[in-house]
């Protein structure tokens, strides 16, 4: 196992719940959101622009669409942005005490999309898989904290991750269902909680850890093999972004800290960190 800093601050920012970092290629924009300010970032990494715009409610997650526009995975449901900044919803599914959370676009071109309780109480949460016609499938009925979801790169497994429970897990993927759940990796006591995780083009899965102010990175086979510690100590999410995918960008949180680090809350970056698999837009 390595440890390494190589990390820069990509945005400066004071994100209350920095989230979901998201690379748009068709925009050449890294997407960001802080779910709790109900805002969405753009970050263009060559020319330093960046950009944000108010979602109708607390949003956990953007993600391209197919020809333009964005979904949403939104408090109340899954909504889509048109190109001319038309919204609507997708699927509209109001929950008293609950909102959306982390979500994935599939290989496949469909949204697994998560969501929690806001109190994060166990078996308030779901995770499912919607289509761009709108069709819902809930796979998973009974999680607390649904987060990181990504695929290998065969698109054969899935994993996923229910923060509390301390472990990613994964599951063989097929035909837009899976099955045979099992611990791929366990966070240790002390080490914080599993958030958001991205998928390299070797298999590895990377992690971001909540109140462990670092990223991780797992060998396909579940060993650790790479800690990047970060200066905050609320760590949510990392992609690899940029034009050639070489570039892990993570986001962070401020929410919850007495004393908040000075940097808690920024978007970083660790150039060169790997090579990333590019990620599907959802078909809606």
């Amino acid at each position: 196992m390595t440890a390494a800093a190589g990390y820069e601050v990509a945005v400066p920012a004071d994100a209350e719940l920095g989230e979901g970092p998201t690379w748009d290629p068709a925009s050449g924009r890294l997407l960001w959101i802080d779910i709790l300010r109900s805002r969405i970032h753009t970050y263009d990494p060559v020319s330093g622009r960046r950009s944000v715009r108010t979602a109708p409610q607390h949003i956990g997650a953007v993600k391209p669409r197919v020809g333009g526009g964005l979904v949403l995975n939104l408090r109340d449901g899954v909504g889509l942005l048109d190109p001319d900044d038309t919204f609507r919803w997708l699927h509209h599914e109001p929950v008293p005490g609950r909102r959306a959370n982390d979500a994935a676009v599939a290989p496949d071109g469909a949204l697994w999309a998560g969501t929690m309780r806001y109190d994060e109480a166990p078996g308030g949460g779901t995770l499912s898989r919607l289509t761009g016609d709108g069709a819902v499938r809930v796979v998973l009925d009974d999680v607390a904290v649904s987060n990181g979801t990504g695929w290998s790169p065969d698109g054969r497994l899935m994993y996923y991750i229910d923060s509390p429970t301390r472990r990613i897990d994964v599951f063989d993927h097929a035909d837009g269902g899976v099955a045979d759940r099992r611990p791929f990796a366990e966070i240790e006591d002390g080490a914080g909680f599993p958030d958001g995780l991205t998928v390299d083009a070797d298999g590895c899965v990377w992690v971001a850890l909540w109140e462990g102010s670092a990223v991780r990175r797992y060998t396909p086979t579940g060993e650790l093999d790479r800690v990047i510690p970060l200066p905050v100590p609320r760590v949510t999410a990392c992609a690899f972004a940029g034009p050639d995918l070489t570039d892990l960008y993570i986001t962070t949180a401020r929410v919850g800290l007495t004393s908040p680090p000075p940097l808690a809350g920024s978007v970083f970056v660790v150039p060169g960190a790997g090579k990333g698999l590019l990620q599907p837009a959802f078909k809606g």
